[in-house]
């Protein structure tokens, strides 16, 4: 015997005696609660300023700011979706408080309004998340990856692009001087030969000048007519954008023409993976529990450089240096190591050779004893001993320049006499006495940082670094979905990395609450 099916009442027009609250309709322990109240306890004044007053009323920032963040927590990045999920989310009506500020609002507010000031704000919430016990600014685990900028992948420009124009301008120019040399050479006076060295918009356009002026009223070569023509409608035009477009690389090797702030790098988010190179900029990202503690843009696709700029960020935005700061080996540099030891921070940082010198020893094969850093180094007397005992005396020094700037200083040393010596054929093939060049800082710094990292404490940092501070790049671009970049312009890029920065903390921070 078949029973009755019962079915729930659903009356879409039944009348509430008293109307529902969204407050009763968010659970107590919803992620965007905790938005709310963290966001609730930071100070705003800075964003506050930035408005004039007078005219119509404004949604105060604190306000868009709980949107936009709680947004981000949700994978929601676009302004005409949150727009539509404030009408449509009851957390996000929750939040806002009924307010439905439109899409214009959002992105004049996360473009304008934010930028120079998000660092700020996102600072004072992680303070707030350490108070808490979620964190600790003592000891940061720093690494970078790159993320796709909001560029046509096409409208490449290339330092050495611009560099090989140059040249050809100026080679063509010398070949239509040679034209004209051509022409005049059966009179005994010819025309005074341009400077070929200044290939400046001006300079180009007056030399084309004086050619056309020295060919005047002679029969020319039709080709020769057509090229002059080209040249001086095209060249000097060229020249200005090559300079324009040099002043924007500011000595970086690419630029994109839809964003001129971001660089060209080699990236393996496609199905391929095989590397391709797109325009981008390179996050560095320093975290601790897997919260981010502090950020940094880098147009640089080299992570040696983008160490300094991220640890004096980290000090401005906090007052202090952190007391520990470990990464892997792409920062392990001299200009490195020494700004972090003026800094007092001990560094657990690798350097280039640092996994291959732990490869040799478990296999038991180490340098030749005849390499420069195997050599026995007397520091009373500054000298070293070859495998012979021969004195190498110091003979010089001289500094050289890195690409950023930072001095080494190299000291050379030489042996007396190497003729006759049974082993000179392994010691080194050069014509007479040999000579090894030392700098004596780098080493020092490398051997402080080989016992910090082969101590029970560097083993630790070293195991903890790979799951704190990559898991969160991993959450970041697979569970958020962030792999490109919507705003243009390293500033503003700057505040959205900053956003995805702050959502991904409270996020965690929800999770550990």
């Amino acid at each position: 015997m078949s029973r009755k099916v019962v079915w729930k009442t659903n009356d879409q027009d039944q009348l509430s005696l008293l109307p529902p609250s969204y407050d009763d309709l968010v659970p107590k322990n919803h992620p965007v609660r905790i938005v709310n109240s963290i966001l609730d306890g930071i100070d705003l004044e800075i964003l506050e300023r930035t408005y004039k007053g007078g005219g119509t009323s404004s949604y105060h920032p604190k306000v868009l700011l709980k949107i936009l963040v709680y947004a981000y927590l949700r994978n929601l990045y676009s302004s005409r979706k949150i727009e539509e999920a404030l009408g449509e989310n009851l957390h996000f009506m929750w939040l806002a408080g009924t307010a439905r500020p439109d899409h214009n609002t959002i992105s004049n507010f996360r473009s304008g309004r934010l930028k120079g000031h998000f660092k700020k704000i996102f600072n004072q919430v992680v303070v707030l998340l350490a108070e808490q016990g979620h964190l600790s600014l003592k000891d940061i685990y720093l690494d970078g990856t790159k993320i796709e900028a909001n560029a046509n992948r096409y409208t490449f420009v290339w330092a050495k692009g611009i560099k090989t124009s140059r040249e050809r301008i100026q080679k063509q120019l010398k070949e239509l001087w040679g034209y004209v040399e051509k022409v005049y050479q059966d009179e005994e006076q010819t025309p005074n030969m341009p400077d070929f060295g200044a290939i400046d918009p001006k300079k180009v356009s007056e030399t084309i000048d004086q050619i056309n002026q020295a060919l005047e009223d002679r029969p020319i070569d039709k080709k020769v007519r057509q090229k002059l023509n080209y040249a001086k409608k095209n060249w000097p035009k060229n020249l200005e954008r090559y300079d324009r477009q040099e002043g924007q690389m500011g000595g970086r090797n690419s630029m994109s023409r839809t964003d001129p702030d971001a660089t060209f790098m080699r990236m393996k988010e496609d199905h391929m993976q095989n590397g391709q190179l797109k325009p981008g900029y390179n996050l560095q990202a320093g975290t601790n529990n897997q919260f981010i503690v502090n950020y940094s843009l880098a147009q640089t696709t080299s992570d040696t450089t983008a160490l300094i700029g991220h640890v004096e960020g980290f000090i401005e935005g906090y007052g202090r240096a952190p007391e520990k700061l470990t990464a892997d080996a792409g920062y392990g540099s001299e200009e490195n190591y020494a700004h972090l030891e003026s800094k007092g921070i001990e560094a657990f940082v690798k350097y280039g050779h640092f996994h291959k010198e732990r490869l040799d020893e478990k296999r038991g094969t180490s340098k030749s004893p005849f390499a420069a850093d195997k050599l026995y180094y007397d520091s009373q007397g500054d000298r070293y001993f070859c495998p012979m005992g021969q004195a190498m005396e110091h003979v010089d020094s001289y500094q050289r320049e890195t690409k950023t700037g930072y001095l080494q200083t190299i000291d050379r040393y030489r042996a007396r006499n190497c003729s006759g010596c049974p082993m000179r054929g392994a010691c080194h093939q050069g014509k007479g006495n040999r000579t090894v060049e030392r700098n004596h800082n780098l080493a020092r710094l490398r051997d402080t940082a080989r016992e910090r990292l082969l101590g029970e404490e560097g083993i630790a940092h070293r195991k903890r670094r790979c799951w704190d501070v990559e898991a969160v790049f991993g959450n970041i671009k697979q569970n958020m979905g962030f792999k490109r970049f919507l705003l243009r312009g390293i500033d503003k890029v700057e505040t959205e990395i900053g956003l995805i920065a702050m959502a991904h903390n409270l996020k965690k921070a929800t999770l550990t609450a």
